[in-house]
């Protein structure tokens, strides 16, 4: 009697340690590299570029190559993922400099912590939130700009923030240890990893630099900070699976704009950052696109189109290529708070869409929503920047329209059979073009003609 006792005890503790598994709510941790090409990635084909630890997230997860962010730089991308609001609604259409810079621009000095914030989200459903890496929601110049755990995280180190910069090579070894004690404790957690590589300046460690020792100096110090911080996720990937938690934690790799290219020949010289420090400037930028159109602050596809990999092991299918899915960064928070069963707030309005299913292989064939891009963009297009003229952009379906500021000239392109907009089919659709330009033109009616004076630092006064 005291055996079947004993096991019949047993066997309860299993089911029910079993259900409290089952109920357990997935990790997340979000890595965002800033300026990664497309091609910058072993398992996209680069041909010096070694990054084994993120293509064996791609080995294990699927490979999402119609991805793209909300900008070609880097502010609004960040404002994007973190509101899942097209930029734009915040007049946040530049990366945020110093206070003369944003007045000049029209824009305000950071985002406003009031608006929809995935972190906060996530902490009403229970989970331990933090930030470690590259912040640019406002900018370390501005000293009176909200810290980042305004925003909604329990724990932060960052950079290109108000305060202390935290050192650009301590992200990874802060997020472990964040890692460690949400653990020890059974809480979920959500990191957002927003790594430094591969933007200027390039802080090289000699490590590096000998692991590419036979490259000329330009390659020689790209490869040798994408290696870098390859090596760091790699710690990170490391870390989940020693603490057994892999299995029921979800890893996204993406980027927040095309990579950094000069416009002209330029030297290779040192530069300083008052964030990041000392470090070789846009002299040493290599990165490639894939063969898509443009680069860093285009509106096409090589300034918006970046890697997106996600691995979540018995979810999201393992070695897959998704080439033809249609996803957004303004996607992520109604997504991830799909994933982490969290409600989204009271009227609030996602500019994005659900894209669980199409995470879980169940692609889906037409969004719901079009997209939308706003940047300043000079015109007529500079001779050394012809891919930059775009200011508006909508994708709707499978067709892209591209304008410039006033809409007196268009190109269209369709962006499903043609992703690196080779042919412009306006001739011939002008039904369609006329469309697009009503798309723009209505959602341009829905956004603020000032920013918001709240978010404007008292140096303006």
């Amino acid at each position: 009697m005291q055996h079947i006792t004993q096991f019949l005890t047993l066997a309860f503790f299993v089911v029910f340690s079993n259900l409290v598994i089952a109920k357990e709510k997935p990790n997340i941790l979000f890595i965002f590299a800033d300026d990664w090409g497309w091609g910058d990635l072993g398992c996209h084909g680069h041909p010096y570029v070694k990054t084994p630890n993120i293509d064996k997230l791609a080995a294990k997860g699927t490979d999402f190559q119609r991805f793209t962010v909300a900008s070609g730089v880097c502010s609004p991308s960040r404002a994007a993922v973190m509101t899942g609001h097209f930029p734009a609604r915040y007049k946040i259409n530049g990366h945020f400099a110093w206070v003369p810079s944003n007045a000049k621009r029209g824009m305000p000095d950071w985002l406003s912590p009031n608006a929809p914030m995935l972190p906060r989200i996530l902490q009403k459903a229970g989970y331990a939130t933090a930030h470690f890496g590259k912040w640019h929601l406002s900018n370390n110049m501005i000293p009176d700009s909200p810290l980042p755990s305004q925003y909604g995280y329990d724990e932060y180190g960052a950079f290109n923030c108000a305060g202390e910069q935290m050192p650009v090579h301590e992200d990874a070894r802060n997020a472990i240890k964040f890692i460690e004690k949400c653990h020890a404790a059974r809480k979920p957690w959500f990191v957002n990893l927003w790594i430094h590589e591969p933007h200027t300046p390039f802080h090289t460690l000699p490590k590096y630099r000998w692991r590419f020792r036979d490259l000329d100096e330009t390659d020689n110090i790209y490869a040798s900070v994408l290696s870098h911080a390859d090596d760091r996720i790699g710690e990170l990937l490391d870390c989940l699976d020693r603490l057994k938690i892999t299995n029921n934690t979800l890893v996204i790799f993406t980027s927040d704009n095309g990579p950094a290219r000069a416009s002209g020949p330029v030297k290779l010289a040192l530069m300083h950052d008052t964030a990041t420090g000392a470090g070789y400037g846009i002299g040493a930028a290599k990165g490639i696109t894939g063969g898509r159109k443009g680069y860093k602050g285009a509106l096409f596809e090589g300034g918006i189109g970046v890697p997106f990999i996600a691995r979540w092991p018995g979810k999201i299918p393992a070695g897959k290529i998704d080439d033809s899915s249609l996803i957004s960064a303004v996607d992520l928070l109604p997504t991830i708070c799909a994933i982490a069963e969290a409600g989204l707030p009271a009227g609030y309005l996602p500019d994005g869409i659900d894209q669980l299913a199409t995470l879980k292989g169940k692609q889906k064939t037409k969004r719901s929503k079009p997209l939308f891009w706003k940047m300043d963009a000079a015109w007529p297009a500079r001779e050394s920047k012809p891919n930059h003229w775009v200011a508006y952009a909508v994708v709707h379906q499978q067709w892209k329209l591209v304008t410039n500021r006033d809409a007196s000239y268009a190109e269209l392109y369709d962006i499903v059979a043609d992703p690196y907009e080779k042919k412009d089919l306006k001739q011939g659709n002008a039904t369609v073009v006329e469309a697009m330009k009503k798309k723009i033109a209505m959602w341009q009616a829905t956004l603020p003609i000032q920013p918001d004076k709240k978010c404007f630092s008292s140096m303006r006064e």
